[in-house]
């Protein structure tokens, strides 16, 4: 039998030669957050874990144990004959579950018979979470933040994505926390992660980062929709250099139009978003805005929200948080369209190489 135990900052450091990452914890557990990457693999599945917990409670600790015994033997079996008959004998998995307990062991055990080297973190899940919270402010700290600021509109997001298509690196955070971090982010048929699973994949873009090369990001408030952002990054974020977007309005509106058009196409969606802003704005001027929605005029809507929310307030908002937006460099973009952004992009970069 070959089963290694490691802790979780080992596994933290050679993650990446593993063959595979197994979590063996229900699919309901595994839904709320996992390691990167990892194959839910269940010992036991939701309505098991429900039946067994109950039993133990109910019956008898022993009654429990033989019922999940068999249960767990056969969900082991269905994943050998499913996953692993087909792996060759240098397969390597990394496999865990809540507190590195009876689920993985049992899943550890049979692999390891079989002859596989396997690894199994001390302390499961629990233990690697503890490790993401610790090991996040030490990813940080050594990285040199560029930020994008700029209105809302401004073009943020598409030249962040020019700058990584120019091979530079990138932490795009609306991406990993699926929003656009405002009361109109939303983006329909994209649930936000839990916290725990955002910041775990937080985690894992800061450490593919590297410290000799600086990192782009977007200026950014403390929330991402329901999503919090580590003090730490956010502490780093606010005290790095800035780069200002300038766009036109009415380029901004149809940047807008073109990233947010299931608003065009869902009026009443939109309309509900608006809704979230009557607290702000005043009923009278939200059922305006919705009256001229459903008018088809949401280019124009569009425009006055960037007039009148998004814009006041955004210059102080930004000085206050972001240290060095003062001092911001300008970069005036062209226009909204991808082309545009590329150029801005590859001129960015070679101006940035000049200067260092």
């Amino acid at each position: 039998m070959s089963v290694h135990l490691i802790s979780a900052d080992e596994a933290m450091a050679r993650y990446d030669r593993f063959d595979a990452v197994v979590d063996a914890r229900s699919e309901g557990e595994h839904a709320e957050d996992h390691l990167p990457g990892a194959l839910n693999w269940p010992s036991l599945d939701n309505e098991e874990r429900i039946r067994v917990g109950t039993l133990y409670k109910q019956v008898s600790p022993f009654e429990a144990q033989k019922i999940g015994a068999a249960l767990v033997a056969a969900n082991i079996s269905r994943h050998i004959q499913a996953h692993v008959l087909d792996k060759p004998k240098s397969w390597q998995p990394l496999i865990y579950c809540w507190r590195g307990g009876k689920r993985s062991n049992s899943l550890a055990l049979i692999l390891g018979q079989i002859g596989f080297k396997v690894h199994l973190i001390e302390g499961g899940y629990k233990a690697f979470r503890k490790a993401v919270v610790e090991d996040t402010p030490r990813r940080v700290a050594p990285l040199q933040f560029r930020v994008l600021c700029g209105p809302t509109g401004s073009g943020k997001t598409r030249l962040l994505q020019a700058l990584a298509a120019q091979g530079a690196q990138v932490l795009d955070l609306e991406a990993i926390a699926s929003h656009r971090a405002s009361v109109l982010g939303v983006i329909p048929g994209q649930p936000q992660p839990t916290q725990k699973a955002f910041e775990t994949r937080l985690w894992d873009a800061l450490r593919r980062l590297n410290p000799a090369r600086p990192v782009f990001v977007e200026a950014e408030s403390k929330k991402v929709g329901n999503l919090t952002i580590p003090d730490s990054l956010m502490a780093a974020m606010r005290a790095s250099p800035c780069v200002r977007l300038e766009l036109s309005l009415a380029d901004r509106v149809r940047l807008l139009m073109e990233d947010y058009d299931y608003f065009a196409q869902d009026a009443a969606f939109f309309c509900e978003r608006l809704d979230k802003l009557i607290d702000l704005k005043g009923r009278a001027l939200i059922d305006d805005w919705k009256a001229r929605v459903h008018a088809g005029q949401t280019a124009e809507v569009v425009a006055e929200l960037l007039e009148k929310h998004y814009d006041p307030g955004y210059e102080t908002s930004t000085a206050r948080n972001f240290v060095h937006y003062a001092q911001a460099a300008v970069l005036q973009l062209a226009g909204p369209d991808h082309s545009a952004m590329a150029n801005a992009a590859r001129q960015w970069l070679k101006h940035s190489a000049q200067v260092s």
